[in-house]
């Protein structure tokens, strides 16, 4: 079951990542790992805690318009 939910928060993470800004990204990243340490095993609450370091370090896609008329 915690594979299953591990896989879940990851996916979660990836989503926020594609249609977040970058704030709102990492806001979002607290969030679900902090729901996570409640359900996760601790290995799996680690390579989680790996992986959304692993993204906020990543740039983000998403570019603000910055001409505004």
């Amino acid at each position: 079951m915690s594979e299953t939910i591990l896989q879940a928060c990851k996916e979660l993470i990836d989503d926020a990542k594609l249609g977040c800004a970058d704030l709102v990204f990492k806001e979002i990243c607290l969030e679900i790992l902090y729901w996570a340490k409640h359900v996760l095993k601790e290995s799996h609450f680690k390579e989680l805690v790996h992986y959304a370091s692993e993204k906020i370090k990543e740039k983000s896609y998403i570019q603000i318009n910055e001409k505004v008329k």
